[in-house]
């Protein structure tokens, strides 16, 4: 387990704890670090996990899974936050099923060049991520026109806004507790070890 704070193991958990660490497993049974971080408050690991589900994991939206992913990741390397950036480009790698495209996007957003290797939608939900991750306070209404300009409808530009939102929120989190990936299963695709 890494942090700079003390998280508790399964084994420590009282009642409480045990029930939100249930609600925080991966499909490998475990924990990852991001959630049990806050394992010493366990309604913020519930809330973590509710938000968490709800911007990037609901069911309802219609962004492909594969840009979401890339706009967690693009977000994570605009905040310089490796335990999200390692996470969510392995989901994303994954999900585009095509190496060649992958390595280009992957190239792009290390760049902070999305426009390199993406186009579109994908390009429009880059670089409003990229405006509302480095500059809030700029954002104007035609930073969500061009969205729609771009094709998104406006349950789309929500779910986008939600997810860059999500994931500025982790990102803080995760670096200002210092929290790694040592013990974490890497990847919600990854095979268990």
């Amino acid at each position: 387990m890494g942090a700079w704070i003390r998280m508790l193991s399964d084994a420590e958990a009282d009642a409480d704890l045990a029930d939100a660490l249930a609600g925080a497993r991966t499909p490998h049974g475990t924990v990852d670090n991001v959630l049990r971080v806050h394992s010493l408050r366990p309604n913020t690991m519930r809330g973590h996990m509710t938000l968490y589900k709800a911007a990037l994991h609901d069911e309802a939206n219609t962004i492909p899974m594969w840009l979401q992913e890339t706009v967690a990741s693009y977000v994570s390397i605009l905040n310089d936050c490796a335990y999200s950036l390692a996470n969510h480009w392995a989901n994303a790698r994954h999900l585009m099923g095509d190496e060649a495209k992958a390595d280009a996007v992957e190239a792009a957003i290390n760049a902070h060049r999305p426009e390199d290797a993406l186009d579109g939608q994908a390009l429009a939900v880059m670089r409003y991520a990229e405006k509302l991750t480095l500059a809030p306070a700029d954002i104007v209404e035609a930073d969500v026109e061009a969205l729609r300009a771009a094709g998104l409808d406006d349950g789309q530009i929500l779910e986008a806004n939600q997810i860059i939102c999500y994931f500025n929120y982790v990102n803080r989190s995760i670096n200002g507790l210092g929290v790694t990936t040592d013990g974490d299963i890497v990847g919600y695709y990854a095979e268990a070890k």
